[in-house]
């Protein structure tokens, strides 16, 4: 109609012939008349794929209905498992995957009894084979499905459910993942979107920003800790060459000028006691907290074994930019020597006021040495909080005074490498000893290696959901950097993820138990 137009008007204006003239080449027509035939389509809706029909002739076993479904394949997976049911035969769809084209049609549910695929009858057919059919698929791929009965999760659909792993995972690397390709591989720190708790083996979860893609298998926490407690007797019965462990070397403390006031405790009494049952780490639940300009910081506390660095990268950490960072200044019942200051070195307090914090919780941790008591305060924290700068503690991960929501604390645990790296580094290193030793100053021996790594693996054990990074300290230089890129993007963050647990308790999660999968669509 268009040409018989402009073909009635020969005497129009010059846009009117050029017009004409494109229209007349014979790509450009049909290229015109493929746009305005969608255009058409679109219009009218006639873009649904069309369904085949259902046979006259067909019946379903022991059901009342049959479903035809077609979805379009594209290069990602459909999103579903299957399995063979063991008492029919019957392939049956075990999992739909949140966020999956399957999931998004509504169409197909857990439970659904696959009949055919394409035409193609699975009577009698094995998962690999309708994998292998699925893959040769092009375009669109038509199930008939023998539906089964289903309820929507209600409740995944109230809350957002997020978690902070605190292990590596790798499922290349893991033989009992159900299917590879189904999977989620994180690092220890990121964090989890839980989309689905119904397999108690395998849970579903996204990465969290990944909010349109499609979900994938990552172990459970009861799983893990399985995995965990198999591997544990290991660690506990390993043999060992010392004749005992010695007592954790501990230090009092860095002063604001930067001198180290280092004094050795022979005993300590900590102001909190010990979590009585081992929590191996595996997930934290996290929310999002968002800090204001009014908002105080958060602490950064340092935890580690005896040896492996932690007051010296401290150290480091307080001179790279005092403006931003300081320490607290311990509290000791001793007299005050001529070259001390008060509050500086020091707080020097009379022995009732000492023990009459120590009645009101008001020491992190304290303990004794020649008669005289030497503590961390909550107060001495306080007043680094109230000038506006990040404080810095090191402490055992026992003290758990300060791992609250008031304190907001940012636990960096500092790991030894392995024990071959430790004799290189450390061979020649000096550190302060204990009050028994004849001498103060001593270089470590093969004894102090190994009570360092199982110390090491024990904190890790017991205290690992607490840590929100881990760092190697193999190389001094290395590990500094990575702490102070670590701290700086957590004080620089618009949203930090914090446990739930500091806001209210987490209730008990329901679980389901589900087959084994077999096979990945």
């Amino acid at each position: 109609m268009l040409m018989a137009e402009l073909e009635a008007h020969p005497d129009q204006e010059e846009d009117y012939r050029f017009l004409h003239s494109m229209l007349r080449e014979k790509k450009i027509h049909l290229l015109f008349k493929s746009l305005l035939s969608v255009h058409d389509a679109v219009a009218h809706r006639d873009y649904e794929p069309t369904l085949l029909p259902v046979p006259d002739d067909f019946v379903a076993d022991e059901e009342d209905s049959v479903k035809i479904v077609s979805l379009v394949k594209t290069e990602e997976p459909l999103g579903a498992t299957i399995k063979r049911d063991e008492s029919t035969g019957a392939i049956v769809i075990a999992r739909i995957m949140k966020g999956g084209a399957a999931d998004k049609s509504g169409l197909i549910h857990e439970g659904d009894e696959l009949k055919e695929v394409n035409g193609v009858s699975m009577e009698c057919r094995k998962p690999k084979e309708i994998l292998s059919l699925l893959a040769r698929s092009k375009g669109e791929v038509t199930f008939k499905i023998i539906p089964a009965f289903y309820r929507e999760e209600v409740s995944s659909q109230k809350k957002k459910l997020f978690v902070r792993a605190l292990f590596d995972y790798n499922p290349e690397e893991d033989p009992t993942v159900p299917c590879k390709e189904a999977a989620v591989g994180f690092r220890r720190g990121d964090v989890l979107q839980i989309v689905s708790l119904e397999d108690e083996t395998w849970w579903q979860a996204r990465h969290h920003g990944d909010g349109q893609s499609r979900a994938g298998l990552i172990p459970s926490q009861q799983l893990h800790e399985r995995r965990v407690a198999l591997q544990r007797p290991r660690a506990l019965f390993k043999p060992r060459t010392s004749k005992a462990p010695a007592g954790l070397r501990r230090s009092f403390r860095l002063g604001r000028k930067g001198s180290v006031a280092r004094e050795a405790v022979r005993s300590r009494r900590w102001s909190a006691g010990v979590h009585g049952s081992i929590r191996p780490p595996t997930y934290v639940e996290v929310i999002p907290y968002h800090r204001t300009p009014t908002d105080k910081h958060r602490l950064v506390v340092l935890v580690g074994p005896s040896g492996v660095g932690v007051s010296e990268l401290k150290k480091r950490l307080l001179i790279s930019d005092p403006d931003r960072y300081a320490v607290t200044v311990p509290y000791t019942t001793r007299e005050r020597r001529q070259q001390e200051t008060d509050a500086v070195d020091y707080h020097f307090v009379p022995l009732h006021k000492f023990e009459e914090g120590i009645l009101h919780h008001r020491f992190i941790e304290y303990g004794r040495y020649k008669g005289h008591y030497y503590g961390s305060s909550l107060d001495s924290v306080n007043r680094v909080l109230a000038d506006g700068k990040v404080c810095l503690l090191d402490m055992h991960p026992s003290v758990c005074c300060v791992y609250t929501a008031e304190y907001r604390p940012f636990v960096v645990f500092l790991k030894p490498p392995r024990i071959e790296e430790l004799r290189l580094t450390r061979r020649r290193a000096k550190f302060i000893c204990e009050e028994e030793d004849k001498n103060p100053v001593r270089t470590f021996t093969e004894e102090d290696f190994e009570e360092m790594i199982d110390t090491c693996e024990s904190m890790e054990r017991e205290y690992g959901y607490m840590f929100d990074k881990v760092l190697v300290n193999g190389d001094i230089a290395v590990a500094f950097r990575e702490l102070k890129s670590a701290v700086l993007r957590m004080t620089e963050a618009e949203v930090q993820w914090i446990p739930m647990e500091w806001v209210c308790p987490s209730p008990a999660t329901a679980r389901r138990s589900c087959s084994h999968l077999t096979g990945w669509i």
